[in-house]
């Protein structure tokens, strides 16, 4: 499979702040990825670095196998929706689909007037009097449209209510299916996400704490609850990342796959085991508890 993005050492300052640190990946061809963490981990700022929108204070980044900035051969294949993206006052939206078709070379102008008309948008109007949630329409139909090999999209979905989104999802699903290409999106509904993603990166404090295969994460944390004697007894020598008692019990939470020796150590302890979804795990990977990339017991 095709290396997209090689990443080695990268790290990013602003003065005595690091919003990238040390950090190591690589993205492959043709799989959606999502680039998790809370708001201000670094994951736009590493967008920016990856498209050449921003200087790396050190490290190496290469885009389809050359250095990004100014290089017309890379860039082009490249499409990066921003959560705060910016627009000539003027611009109407058709005059937006015209301009895209000159920056991409793979745009589909039937598909973005498709879209056009599922997100309801008016054509004519001036980008400048859009709602918020119109703003962040026409920023997903540019990037579905593009067809570029790399698309990512940084918080698509602001400003858009529940069935807007989901008609999102609908479209990036199918048409991914038709055309593959690497995608990346950066969100923190995670649980909405959840089910398209097939890698899952997590940025904490700058760093890439999580870089696991989605199916590799499903299935690797689950909670155990009960009397506080009976879970301290159960999670010595485990992997925990998260506890919480309350009264005479305890919640703890393992990175670990759960074993039928396990489920039968909880039973014999009367202890209550329950899988946790991938954004409650990736909550609790990004506590502030936890420093550098997180290991997961087999």
């Amino acid at each position: 499979m095709r290396t997209v993005v090689k990443v080695k050492g990268l790290t990013k300052t602003y003065g005595n702040v690091n919003a990238i640190q040390d950090v190591s990946f690589s993205i492959e061809s043709n799989k959606i990825y999502g680039l998790l963490g809370r708001n201000g981990a670094g994951k736009t700022t590493l967008m920016h670095l990856i498209t050449a929108q921003q200087f790396a204070s050190s490290g190496d980044i290469q885009v389809f196998g050359e250095h990004p900035y100014e290089n017309n051969r890379v860039l082009s294949q490249c499409c990066f929706i921003k959560e705060s993206q910016k627009y000539p006052d003027n611009y109407r939206i058709n005059d937006l689909l015209e301009v895209s078709s000159f920056f991409f070379p793979n745009w589909d102008r039937d598909y973005a007037h498709t879209l056009i008309e599922l997100f309801g948008l008016p054509l004519t109007r001036r980008i400048k009097k859009l709602s918020r949630g119109m703003l962040s329409s026409i920023g997903i139909v540019v990037g579905l449209a593009s067809r570029a090999p790399l698309t990512m999209f940084d918080e698509p979905y602001l400003g858009l209510d529940a069935v807007a989104r989901s008609l999102f999802y609908q479209q990036l699903i199918e048409d991914y299916g038709k055309y593959p290409r690497t995608i990346i999106l950066s969100t923190h509904l995670i649980d909405e996400v959840s089910q398209m993603l097939e890698h899952v990166m997590v940025i904490d404090n700058g760093k890439l704490i999580i870089d696991e295969d989605a199916d590799e994460l499903r299935g690797s944390a689950f909670t155990v609850v009960g009397p506080a004697t009976s879970v301290e007894s159960f999670i010595v020598g485990r992997n925990v990342i998260d506890r919480k008692p309350f009264g005479g019990l305890l919640s703890a939470t393992l990175m670990t796959r759960l074993s039928v020796r396990d489920q039968q150590q909880a039973a014999t302890l009367g202890l209550e085991i329950s899988s946790i979804s991938l954004q409650q795990l990736i909550i609790h990977m990004t506590n502030g508890s936890l420093d550098g990339k997180v290991a997961m017991d087999q």
